[in-house]
C-alpha cells in the first residue's frame, strides 16, 4: 500500500517451451530481423494469439491440438 492506496498485483507466469531446431532456428532469425530477442517475439506473439477474441482463439487452439495430437500421445 503506498498512500494509503492499496495497489493489486498482476500474477505473472514463467514458461518454458521446447522447440524442434528449425522453430528455434525461424524463430531466431525473425527476431533478429525485428530487432528483437526471441524471448521478446514469442512472448508477443503469445500475447497476440491471448488477445484474439474468444471464438478464434478456440479456432487456433482446435486446429494446434488436432495437428499435433500424435506428438501429445508420444510426450504424453
Amino acid at each position: 500500500m503506498l498512500d494509503g492506496v492499496a495497489r493489486a498485483t498482476v500474477p505473472r507466469m514463467k514458461l518454458a517451451i521446447e522447440l524442434p531446431s528449425a522453430q528455434a532456428d525461424k524463430l531466431r532469425a525473425e527476431a533478429e530481423r525485428l530487432g528483437l530477442s526471441p524471448e521478446d517475439l514469442a512472448r508477443a506473439a503469445l500475447s497476440d494469439l491471448l488477445s484474439t477474441p474468444d471464438a478464434e482463439f478456440q479456432d487456433a487452439a482446435r486446429r494446434v491440438l488436432t495437428k499435433n495430437r500424435d506428438l501429445y500421445k508420444r510426450l504424453a
